[in-house]
């Protein structure tokens, strides 16, 4: 039947493919460096071989068709496969996935230094699922603050409390 692929390898070839697909045909290279570092494979969609509209596309709206084209590389790619052979996909464009992290730190930070001063929660909108998973890892590192997830799709929001202050579950 052919040799078997690489985990990369197949992620790379489904990414190329949806690109194409999509009329936004582009180069996809695997980061490996990443692969190790932070448990997930990088897919980097190569900008050199896109125009600055198709770069937009993809980046628009918060970056909302790359999150979207990521959450479809983690569930086609994982399908059918056991929880030791998945693999989490992080879909890069023009450094984006980068400088949202920056950006993620600052609001993060932002909202420990806003419920310290206050004591009052403080509510964090617009993120994704994925990024409120991020800011809330982030929000763990700072013992005196809580976490929570509020609200239904499309307006879900994470909120940060004084640890102790947060309302009980039911």
């Amino acid at each position: 039947m052919g040799q078997e692929t690489t985990t990369e390898h197949r992620g790379q070839q489904w990414l190329e493919q949806l690109l194409q697909l999509a009329g936004i045909p582009a180069k996809v290279d695997v980061d490996l460096s990443r692969l190790d570092a932070e448990g997930s494979c990088w897919l980097i969609i190569n900008r050199e071989t896109l125009s600055d509209e198709q770069v937009e596309q993809l980046l628009s709206n918060q970056g909302h068709a790359l999150d979207a084209i990521q959450y479809l590389a983690n569930t086609t790619l994982n399908m059918g496969t056991t929880p030791q052979t998945q693999c989490a996909y992080t879909i890069e464009l023009d450094g984006y996935r980068a400088r949202r992290q920056v950006e993620l730190e600052a609001i993060a930070a932002a909202a420990a230094t806003q419920v310290r001063d206050t004591s009052a929660e403080y509510e964090i909108r617009g993120l994704s699922s994925a990024e409120r998973r991020q800011v809330h890892n982030m929000i763990k590192a700072y013992e005196d603050l809580a976490t929570e997830s509020r609200g239904r799709e499309p307006d879900r929001r994470l909120v940060v409390t004084l640890r102790g202050s947060e309302p009980e579950a039911l």
